[in-house]
């Protein structure tokens, strides 16, 4: 399959951007038949199968969260209606910019015409970041870390939980939980571990001066290389912030929150029926306030009168249930924004 990209930017950073087409035609991709810098929306997304929305408004000194959202709202509700119009009519959509959850939500909101089960925000950055940490304390490769879930928001909220469904896979190919194997770590497990994940992206601009670039860009590949083209082994689960149309856990419907998901056939599935601690459900009741607070922070900007409003708690069917086709594309060509 061809791609063709489509790279979307303001109007200050087309020269820059026209570099890294140089860049991306020097590189000889074969798959690669394409690249168009534009700044137009309608242009970047027009008949696109895959769309990345990485860019936003980041976040200024003495910014406060809720003058952040309300400027990527902005943004977004733009992005929203743009794919609403142009977009393929299955087009997946994953919203890498932050605040990442409320970004997505705006976003699906102005996209009325396309299933809330073709959006995601990007938590994938967070699992690997978990997986890391757990497999530097057992002393193995991240490849035998399986199933650590991160729960709701991408932000400082978030629950990193390895114990719920995590496991570990051994040198002869048998699978031991991690709450088995971090019984006597319960300390770090719960404090530092936590603390360390959700703070890891501050952590990486304290030294390096500048925000996540690598670790950003192979998550964001890796999350869709999962969910739409090699989905997920048996019996293992990766950390996805979807529309939460079902309630999923208790879990207030309405906000897009990350959840264990299964991908199979370019789609994902929440894993229900995990047995969550104590501990694990007030952590999950601190990043849905935030998330339930941001999303009431958005709708000062949103038009009440919107198909999909942003404090709907139902939808006529629950799309989670619906079994969708895989895309089929018009040409030979993947379009996609990044």
């Amino acid at each position: 399959m061809l791609v063709e990209l489509r790279l979307l930017e303001i109007p200050q950073a087309l020269k820059s951007l026209a570099g890294v087409k140089m860049e991306l035609e020097d590189c000889a991709y074969p798959c690669l038949s394409k690249v168009v810098c534009t700044t137009d929306p309608l242009e970047a997304f027009d008949s696109a199968d895959c769309i990345v929305l990485v860019g936003g408004f980041p976040r200024k000194k003495g910014m406060a969260r809720n003058d952040l959202i309300h400027a990527n709202t902005k943004i977004f509700t733009e992005m929203g209606a743009a794919i609403d119009e142009v977009a393929s009519p299955n087009v997946k959509v994953l919203v890498v910019a932050n605040p990442a959850n409320t970004n997505c939500l705006v976003t699906l909101n102005e996209a009325t015409s396309i299933p809330t089960k073709n959006f995601c925000a990007l938590s994938f950055l967070d699992h690997q970041r978990a997986k890391a940490q757990i497999a530097k304390r057992l002393g193995v490769s991240t490849a035998r870390v399986r199933n650590v879930t991160i729960w709701g928001n991408h932000s400082e909220t978030q629950y990193p939980d390895p114990l719920t469904d995590g496991y570990c896979i051994r040198d002869d190919g048998r699978e031991v939980s991690l709450a088995s194997l971090l019984k006597d770590d319960v300390e770090w497990v719960t404090n530092d571990f936590i603390s360390t994940v959700q703070n890891r992206g501050k952590s990486v601009i304290e030294v390096r001066g500048n925000s996540s670039a690598l670790s950003a860009a192979m998550a964001s590949a890796d999350c869709l290389k999962t969910w739409l083209v090699t989905g997920t082994n048996d019996g293992e689960t990766v950390s996805m912030a979807i529309y939460n149309d079902k309630g999923y856990y208790g879990i207030k419907k309405g906000i897009v929150f990350s959840f264990p998901c299964v991908c199979r056939d370019g789609n994902w599935y929440v894993k229900e029926g995990l047995d969550l601690s104590d501990f694990a459900r007030e952590k999950l009741a601190v990043t849905e306030e935030e998330l339930v607070e941001e999303r009431l922070a958005a709708e000062e900007l949103i038009v009440k009168s919107r198909l999909r409003s942003l404090s709907t708690t139902s939808l006529t069917s629950s799309e989670s249930d619906v079994e969708m086709t895989n895309s089929t594309h018009s040409g030979n060509y993947l379009k996609s924004r990044i």
